[in-house]
């Protein structure tokens, strides 16, 4: 390998690196997904409409959550264990709620989005369910992820929605804290900007592969 072509790799591997800052969501929806994201408008009755039901649904899962807890060793797992208490909550108001489906068909329940739901005039809209402390509400702390699919779950135009809920620690049972909600938002993230930052990666056949092993035992 010359040393011009290695100088080009090195390069090259370096501009990899930079991270992509400030990229708007809806253009990287449109360009995975081939879908766009539709804008909620403040403006219009139906979306309106969408808002307060999206209400008392937050409302609905939050008092569930407080009175069952949810069990966690780290904060910022409870997001995930909200989703249940949400999808429940939307199909007691009459909206019809699951995990997504992908464009094989599949449900799949890991990767963004994380719920989907048919709102009263027929339109699909997806939902991400988040958790918060308010310690950190204002930091860089990084806590919104999406990773490119060949099986995407987002298959329609929609509005895209987050519903978070500050947790704090209401107790301690068997070694686990027991989380309970103080308050919500709900969001319309058309407008959010993303970052991209890369990373290398590799598989444990090849890390574990004969010509890299130095030495091994048994106990």
């Amino acid at each position: 390998m010359s040393e011009k072509y290695t100088r080009k790799l090195e390069k090259i591997i370096k501009q990899m690196l930079t991270p992509l800052k400030g990229i708007p969501f809806n253009l990287v929806i449109e360009s995975i997904a081939d879908c766009k994201i539709i804008p909620f408008d403040k403006n219009n009755e139906n979306d309106l409409i969408i808002l307060e039901n999206l209400k008392k649904v937050t409302v609905k899962a939050a008092k569930k959550i407080n009175k069952k807890g949810i069990s966690r060793t780290r904060p910022n797992e409870v997001g995930n264990d909200t989703e249940q208490f949400i999808i429940d909550a939307l199909n007691e108001i009459g909206y019809k709620a699951d995990i997504p489906h992908t464009k094989s068909g599949k449900k799949k329940s890991t990767g963004y989005p994380d719920i989907e739901f048919i709102d009263e005039k027929g339109n699909t809209n997806y939902l991400e369910c988040k958790s918060y402390n308010i310690k950190n509400v204002a930091t860089s702390f990084r806590s919104f992820y999406l990773s490119p699919s060949k099986d995407f779950k987002i298959t329609k135009d929609a509005h895209h929605f987050v519903i978070s809920f500050e947790v704090f620690i209401a107790g301690n049972k068997k070694g686990k804290d027991i989380y309970n909600c103080k308050s919500w938002k709900i969001l319309s993230i058309e407008q959010l900007e993303v970052d991209v930052k890369y990373e290398f990666n590799s598989d444990n056949a090849r890390l574990y592969s004969e010509e890299l092993i130095l030495a091994e035992g048994r106990l």
